[in-house]
């Protein structure tokens, strides 16, 4: 699998970039964005936004305090990318399940090396643009060949974060993802989710059963649960609101590893599950997708003030 080197693949050289500078974190390359107000960072591995902040407001994304920026290694917290299939392969359809070759979670998008496409600036707005092709380097845990492109729109109303799939083969693909993003909180005991209400969701948690949400998601303990909705999203914690707006999808995955599997979990504190939680925009389960030949999709997400 390719690795971060010091000179980052890119299809675009460098040019009077204003806001937008290469920075080495730990062993991997990412592009620092210093706008006159808002900041942000993407890791060319994994297409990883790990900060994002408007004016002097601390980082809208969860980070964990022990997240290694090294290459082949997840990082954990801000925005991974779940793609060409998310979650354990064995509980996807099996039109996904036939095509992937390993046991690992998530697909193989969140620790590959993608390739910088572009760089735009103006007075109001940074674009970065970064693309995957995934063929026969990925052979070994993918049977397909797609070319992935995510696009991250800065501004001081927030940002954007949009995934197309291209489907490059002649026969048809199968896909399911997400941009698995965590979200800081400071106290995950008064913090809620509103949105979801009356909506069927599989508890993962209660052997994959289906229920309906009554009200806004509280959180006491672990949770995992994917909620056939993909409804404008508001998370409300002590210190605010955050509201999160999807295209491209029907399904919406809600994330906390509790307090014992949160021990379990590599790069991740003991107590760092009181501070966070995963609100995903997904093509999960029953909301899967299928490309034809040369056929595209967009999965996205808006991430704004509640």
């Amino acid at each position: 699998m390719p690795e971060s080197s010091h000179t980052p693949p890119a299809s675009v050289t460098p040019g009077q970039w204003s806001f937008t500078r290469w920075k080495t974190i730990g062993q991997l390359e990412a592009l620092e964005v210093h706008h006159p107000v808002f900041s942000a960072t993407v890791f060319l591995q994994g297409a990883h936004l790990t900060h994002f902040a408007v004016n002097d407001d601390t980082n809208w994304l969860w980070l964990s305090d022990t997240a290694r920026f090294e290459p082949g290694r997840a990082i954990r917290g801000g925005i991974p990318v779940c793609w060409p299939w998310f979650g354990d392969p064995a509980r996807n359809p099996p039109e996904i399940r036939k095509r992937v070759h390993t046991p690992s979670a998530h697909g193989f998008a969140r620790t590959a090396l993608w390739r910088l496409e572009d760089v735009r600036e103006s007075a109001h707005e940074v674009e970065i643009s970064l693309s995957l092709n995934a063929n026969d380097d990925f052979a070994d845990q993918w049977d397909g060949h797609a070319l992935a492109l995510i696009t991250f729109s800065f501004s001081v109303r927030g940002c954007q974060i949009a995934l197309t799939t291209t489907n490059l083969s002649k026969d048809p693909l199968s896909l399911s993802q997400a941009l698995h993003t965590y979200l800081p909180t400071s106290d995950i005991s008064r913090t809620r989710l509103l949105g979801l209400g009356h909506s069927q969701y599989m508890d993962t948690l209660k052997d994959w059963d289906y229920f309906e949400q009554e009200g806004p998601v509280y959180f006491d303990g672990e949770t995992d649960r994917i909620y056939e909705s993909a409804e404008p999203l508001t998370l409300v914690t002590p210190a605010g609101k955050r509201k999160l707006t999807s295209v491209g999808s029907d399904s919406t995955v809600v994330w906390n590893p509790g307090p014992e599997k949160a021990l379990r979990l590599s790069d991740f504190p003991g107590t760092g599950w009181q501070k966070m939680v995963c609100v995903e925009t997904a093509n999960a389960a029953t909301d899967y997708r299928v490309l034809n030949e040369g056929q595209s999709h967009t999965l996205g997400v808006v991430i704004g003030r509640g």
